[in-house]
């Protein structure tokens, strides 16, 4: 087990085994601290993946992934850490690890937020299901209304029209005769006939009915002469009783006073109201007899004119009789050109009627599915899942803003988790970068300072090798890849093939210089010789490299048979 934590925390047996008991028991501490974010990986990833599938072997699967990928991050992060290295460097690790901690803590936190807030966020999501179930309900009530308004407006149509086709049945084409008893309207040359009439009776009665008009007027003249007599007679008589009866001067029977009323007031008022009576008598009879000479003279001519209508009426109804004649086959005519008519519009309106029908039934169809879609739509909203990561982020998110429900309880809680996971993310590191450097970090830094003054020595052993290789034919001539492979990387492979290596350099300089005289003294000789040496050196040549050939067939067989 504390081999496992060691190898957590990125550390190596060998030189912890060097160390106190107490730099093991850090270490262990160390490999404990990446052990634990990787188990909460294990978990977050297995809820955000039970949000996806329900397969536990793939959730399964996969959360052991991330959880081991988060562990080797950590591991690969604490095992590069190195205490003796300069400040910024550090600084710069550090401010790296506090990114990805900030990473991976939110990759840890975020789905252990929403599993802590699974009920509150599942309520939000169902709210706002219903929120989306309304909206459309109302896009399709929106809709589902302008069909009807469009069916409603074709029904009234096909009702006016049928309206119109019941009309066409009871179409009247000719007026009717006028009622028996009913008052006949006047002619025109019955109404010029009348005026005529009425005109010879006007001027025949002229003077009598002037007459009439001056009588009249006498008549009424007296009758307020006689009124206005008969009341002062009536005032006096009671004055002349009351004298009689002693009632004013105390006197019964016919005193002065009443002889001088009966002689005064009441006898000339008596014979005036007598002349008066007389005058009204003899006006009256003259009056009743004016007025009969007029009705007279107006029967005579009322007679007459009878006369000639009922001469001209008896013409006329002859004319009118055979008016009738030619109006009723006039009339049979015309009927059956209204019947045709009639029935053209009323075809005309059965067609639209029934283009009206059809497409009121068009509209009844797209009314039934629009209702099934609003039914299709609802139930989909109501199948979908919604446990996506991001539908439950949304909602997390809008529980934040809403302080009402606790949402500010609710970002602490995100926030603290999320630091809390950052924290243990970065312990170790937060330790070694802040605590005094140990005998493990001691021991590391010496083999680290070993490795580079070795890897430095034989960089400088390797270029002055190379230069020389590069300057020489040696390299040129081995006209084999595998042997040149050998040749270069010679260096690197051991002790004995780099002296090797170095004294072919140094037969190969000392030949070259050898060689590069004898072609100056042969230069002026015959060819011969310079074959001669051409030979020689190629001889040379073969020689050494049947030399590494056989050296390095030794060393690498495999390279060489390659």
């Amino acid at each position: 087990m504390t081999r496992l934590f060691f190898w957590l925390s990125g550390a190596s047996d060998e030189s912890l085994a060097e160390c106190p008991s107490w730099e093991r028991r850090k270490y262990v501490a160390f490999g404990a601290t990446v052990l634990v974010p990787s188990a909460f990986a294990a978990v977050a990833a297995a809820y955000a993946l039970s949000t996806l599938t329900d397969d536990w072997r793939v959730i399964a699967a996969v959360s052991m992934v991330w959880a081991f990928i988060i562990l080797t991050v950590d591991r690969a992060l604490l095992a590069t850490y190195r205490a003796y290295q300069s400040f910024f460097r550090k600084l710069a690790q550090f401010s790296l690890r506090i990114v990805v901690a900030a990473l991976m803590g939110l990759s840890i936190s975020h789905p252990l937020a929403l599993l802590l807030f699974r009920d509150t966020i599942n309520t939000s999501i169902e709210k706002q299901r219903d929120a989306d179930i309304a909206a459309a309900r109302k896009e399709f009530d929106a809709n589902k209304k302008a069909v009807e308004a469009k069916i409603a407006a074709l029904d009234a149509e096909v009702a006016t029209q049928r309206k119109q086709w019941d009309e066409t049945f009871n179409a009247k084409f000719l007026v009717q005769d006028a009622l028996p008893g009913a008052a006949k309207p006047m002619t025109a040359e019955e109404a010029k006939a009348k005026q005529e009439l009425d005109k010879k009776i006007a001027d025949a009665t002229a003077p009598g009915r002037e007459k009439i008009t001056t009588i009249e007027k006498e008549i009424t003249s007296l009758n307020e002469q006689a009124t206005k007599l008969q009341g002062e007679l009536d005032f006096w008589q009671k004055e002349f009783e009351r004298e009689l009866n002693g009632q004013r001067s105390g006197i019964i029977g016919l005193g002065p006073r009443a002889k001088s009323i009966q002689a005064d007031q009441l006898a000339w008022r008596r014979d005036e109201s007598k002349r008066l009576s007389g005058l009204l008598e003899s006006f009256t009879t003259q009056l009743n007899q004016l007025r009969a000479d007029v009705a007279s003279t107006e029967q005579s001519l009322t007679t007459q004119a009878e006369v000639a209508a009922a001469e001209v009426l008896r013409k006329s109804q002859l004319d009118q009789q055979r008016l009738e004649g030619l109006k009723q086959q006039v009339q049979q005519q015309q009927a059956d050109s209204f019947v045709e008519q009639q029935n053209g519009i009323r075809a005309t309106l059965r067609a639209q009627i029934d283009a009206k029908l059809e497409q009121s039934k068009s509209f009844a169809g797209e009314l039934m599915k629009l209702q099934q879609d609003e039914q299709q739509r609802v139930a989909a909203i109501r199948a979908e899942p919604r446990r996506d990561i991001l539908t439950q982020t949304k909602a997390l998110h809008a529980l934040f803003e809403n302080d009402a429900e606790g949402g500010r309880f609710a970002l602490i809680a995100y926030a603290v988790l999320t630091a809390l996971f950052m924290l243990v993310d970065t312990i170790p590191l937060v330790v070694k970068f802040f605590s005094k450097p140990g005998p493990y970090d001691t021991l590391l830094d010496q083999d680290e300072v070993r490795f580079d003054k070795e890897r430095l020595a034989f960089l400088k052993s390797y270029n002055r090798y190379m230069e020389g290789l590069s300057e020489g034919r040696l390299l040129h001539l081995t006209r084999n890849k595998p042997l040149e492979h050998a040749l270069i990387e010679g260096v690197d492979r051991s002790r004995a093939a780099k002296e090797f290596l170095e004294h072919l350099l140094e037969l190969e300089r000392a030949f070259d210089e050898r060689i590069r005289r004898e072609r100056e003294l042969v230069a002026t000789q015959d060819g011969s010789k310079a074959a001669m040496v051409e030979e020689m050196a190629q001889a040379f040549y073969r020689d050494m490299r049947r030399r590494m050939e056989l050296f390095f067939h030794e060393e690498t067989p495999s390279r060489i048979s390659a």
